[in-house]
């Protein structure tokens, strides 16, 4: 078995509360689903935000979610690039898998799809 990386993100429409929590959750989804991971094969989520999200903390969505609560996870704001994706939040979830490299799925959603074309799934 092996540790590997599953990346995703999305866009929200405002810097409020509601959407951020609700994008999170979505987008962990998304990524549990399309790999078929459970909470016990996960070892840490790393989260970021562009500077622009500041309403709440994207973590606290998913320590709310039924066996989620002894994953390891960190917030972080995103490097402000100029001319950066705008309201975007990032998961990197590390997942103890059998799968290889290759068969890893990356879930882009919303604007988010932008960032890496090449990796997003087609939802």
């Amino acid at each position: 078995m092996s540790m590997r990386g599953i990346r995703g993100a999305i866009t929200v429409d405002a810097n409020e509360a509601t959407p951020i929590l609700e994008a999170t959750i979505e987008l962990l989804d998304a990524i549990v689903e399309e790999n078929g991971t459970r909470p016990e094969d996960i070892c840490s989520v790393f989260i970021t935000v562009t500077p622009d999200l500041d309403a709440t903390f994207p973590a606290s969505a998913i320590r709310r979610m039924a066996g989620w609560e002894l994953v390891p996870l960190m917030c972080s704001v995103e490097i402000p690039v100029k001319g950066g994706l705008e309201r975007c939040i990032r998961l990197m979830v590390h997942v103890n898998t059998d799968a290889t490299q290759a068969e890893i799925r990356h879930v882009y959603l919303g604007e988010a799809v932008k960032l890496r074309p090449d990796l997003s799934s087609a939802r």
